[in-house]
């Protein structure tokens, strides 16, 4: 029968006559609109429409998705809009077509700048209707299972993009068998070799294997039945995909992940699930720590087993999964059990899941600036581990590995994230840095006035966590950009003894639009940001600006230390108010403060324009950080005695580290001082100690 006949018998099996005559008439459309198309294989182009609607029917979609299937492609390929589709089939299969057609008409710069805005315009159609979804990763696995005829390098790129997106979005949707097929295929074409290798091994060690499964499959099932336990007893092999990652992950042979039995026991109900599990822990010693309760803590994406690993005969280990048979459906269909058994309640709360992670996306993508950037925190939300961590409430939330106090405090709320100090889990204080592990009870203390730290993204681990530091950062960041970068502007136009007052409206304008920059603020924010040079702004400038009197000269930038993240001090030399400073202009990282006599700072003065006269403002009311090494002698309670005297002196340790050598120990201290002053007297006070040799400021 052929494939387009197929699609209409299926459907008919669950879809009303009138569906399917509408999917009929989508079907003549899309064909009409593809004639004269053909797919790299030679078939026509119509047979990759039907075969993306043939998935979607067995996980029984309703009409508009599979008539959107149908028409996934006639939008991006053809000259039909959008509009006549939405005329002729209704706006919601509109919507789901346009959601999927990719952004053809727009050029990037990059590939990578390409597909990551197709992926933020996809997941924001996916956000108002998951159905979008569902039909992309239906047309990547046709896709896939058709890969073999483009060439290597194309089929290296859309295998490692599978494998790094639509496989990790079919198991954040718990779609199993989609998962694990796009897995497989991405394997198989990412690393052929590998591939063909594992492939071979693992046919010639299922015969050996045979013989063991089964005796583990009577003896289980007798088990059962003494308990009086109705249940249906798999074994499972492993996928190749599975196999290789564990190979690589935990550095084992062949052998030894090959030693993995895999079997499912299906039961009618929850108590069973349990009774099994103590059935099963009796006739095979359980592995410890190798015991997961996901019936009473379920996936995110709604999975729900019980998990154990058992030492099976001969000390093979076997991996055990008791369910019911509801859960098996989820645990095959995930969302798409909305579709296929509507009445469920355990399917509604997967909804429910579903909607909070799309939820969670679109507040990640709107505190994102551009699609790389989402792409990036999509990632790192499409790879959660199992970190189940609890409110003061008693509410649970699943948290991906290595998450800290920090995520789960925007994971609650970004308001709660942005002024959150510190917390306490279980009951006692913890760095916000702490990482939680499953079963800690945290509660987030917040403070009004309070405003992420930069820090803070050197240690989180949720995508959602990371955009909306960022884009707190970048908002401040920007307001004193654009301040800065005037004042290095004005010290520039002096330089060249012109008037920055002169400047009119006109020439501004020019130069944004020569620059390619949409504002005047956004040429000074990228000037603070070193991405362009104060001294060529000015030249650009130059030519119509009236001067000024040659009496006036070019003065500093006066830094006041209140600059925020524009500005930053240098680690090698650490400048503190009082010392001979100079700037120097990073690319992307904006001015940087060294002292005058920082051996970075002599050795790259080959570009004069990247450097700039600062000197430090009146009355600045903040600390530094200053760097001294201190060399004493090797005694008992040396270090308590002068970290004693360190803080009489009102100065702060923020770091050290020693090494001892014979009779002396050499230390370095990080301190927290206002001034050079401040400096100089907490290192007389250190002089006064007797073990006390020698004193020094550290530079470098």
């Amino acid at each position: 029968m052929p494939e387009t006949e197929l699609l209409f018998s299926e459907t008919s099996q669950y879809l009303k006559p009138e569906d399917i005559t509408q999917l009929r008439n989508a079907y003549s459309f899309g064909q009409g609109a593809h004639s004269g198309q053909f797919r790299k294989s030679g078939e026509p182009y119509i047979s990759h429409p039907v075969a993306v609607a043939r998935i979607l029917s067995k996980l029984h979609l309703d009409a508009p998705t599979l008539m959107a299937a149908l028409l996934h492609d006639v939008v991006e390929d053809t000259e039909i809009s959008k509009a006549e589709i939405s005329e002729r089939f209704g706006e919601p299969v509109a919507e789901l077509v346009d959601g999927v057609s990719k952004l053809t008409k727009i050029e990037f710069q990059t590939q990578e700048e390409a597909q990551a805005e197709n992926f933020r315009k996809m997941l924001l159609a996916m956000a108002r209707d998951v159905r979008v979804i569902l039909i992309k990763l239906a047309d990547r696995l046709h896709n896939m299972q058709t890969l073999e005829v483009m060439l290597p390098a194309k089929q290296r790129r859309i295998a490692r993009e599978t494998l790094e997106i639509y496989a990790p979005i079919a198991h954040r949707l718990g779609l199993n068998n989609i998962y694990q097929e796009l897995q497989e295929l991405g394997f198989r074409y990412s690393y052929p070799l590998r591939y063909r290798v594992l492939q071979k091994a693992t046919k010639a060690a299922r015969g050996n294997r045979r013989e063991i499964v089964g005796k583990i499959l009577d003896a289980i099932n007798l088990k059962l039945k003494e308990a009086g336990l109705e249940a249906d007893v798999t074994g499972r092999e492993k996928h190749l995909y599975s196999i290789y990652m564990k190979m690589v992950e935990k550095h084992l042979s062949f052998s030894e992940v090959l030693d993995i039995y895999g079997f499912r026991v299906i039961v009618k109900d929850i108590p069973s699930c349990y009774v099994a599990l103590g059935m099963l822990h009796s006739l095979y010693k359980p592995i410890p720590g190798k015991f997961k309760d996901y019936i009473a803590i379920p996936k995110a994406n709604g999975y729900q087993s019980l998990h154990s690993t058992l030492l099976g005969p001969f000390g093979i280990p076997i991996e055990i999964q008791i369910r019911t048979a509801e859960m098996h459906r989820i645990a095959e269909n995930g969302v798409a059990s909305h579709w296929l058994y509507k009445s469920d309640d355990e399917v509604d709360e997967l909804h429910l899941k579903t909607s909070q992670w799309l939820q969670s996306l679109l507040e990640t993508l709107s505190g994102s600036t551009d699609s790389l950037e989402f792409l990036e925190h999509l990632k790192i939300d499409l790879f959660p581990g199992d970190v189940f961590v609890f409110t003061p409430q008693g509410k649970i939330l699943t948290l991906p590995r290595g998450s800290t106090a920090v995520d789960f405090a925007y994971a609650i709320h970004s308001d709660v994230g942005n002024c959150c100090v510190a917390a306490k889990i279980n009951s006692e204080n913890a760095p916000l840095r702490t990482k939680l592990k499953s079963g800690d009870r945290v509660e987030i203390v917040t403070a009004p006035y309070a405003k992420p730290n930069p820090a803070w993204l050197s240690y989180v681990a949720t995508g959602k966590a990371r955009s909306h530091i960022r884009h707190f950062l970048k908002t401040i960041q920007y307001g004193e950009s654009v301040k800065l970068g005037e004042r290095m502007l004005n010290q520039a136009l002096l330089s060249f003894n012109l008037n920055p007052d002169a400047i009119t409206e006109a020439q501004w304008e020019k130069l944004v639009r020569d620059s390619g920059v949409k504002s005047k603020d956004e040429l000074l924010a990228e000037m603070a940001l070193g991405k362009q040079l104060p001294a060529v702004v000015a030249k650009r400038l130059a030519s119509p600006a009236e001067s000024i009197s040659p009496e006036q000269k070019a003065g500093p930038i006066t830094i006041l230390g209140t600059e925020g993240i524009t500005v930053q001090f240098a680690k090698c030399c650490r400048p503190i108010p009082g010392d001979a400073i100079i700037g120097v202009i990073k690319k992307d990282s904006g001015l940087t403060i060294h002292t005058h006599d920082c051996s970075n700072v002599t050795i790259n003065q080959k570009n004069p324009e990247n450097y700039l006269d600062v000197t430090w403002g009146k009355d600045i009311n903040r600390t530094f950080e200053a760097s001294i090494k201190v060399t004493t002698l090797n005694k008992q309670g040396v270090l308590a005695r002068v970290a004693a005297v360190i803080a009489k002196a009102e100065s702060n340790i923020d770091d050290i580290a020693m090494q001892s050598e014979d009779d002396f120990m050499h230390m370095r201290f990080i301190l927290q001082v206002n001034n050079r002053h401040h400096l100089a007297q907490v290192m007389r006070s250190l002089r006064h100690l007797r073990e006390v040799a020698k004193i020094s400021r550290a530079k470098g």
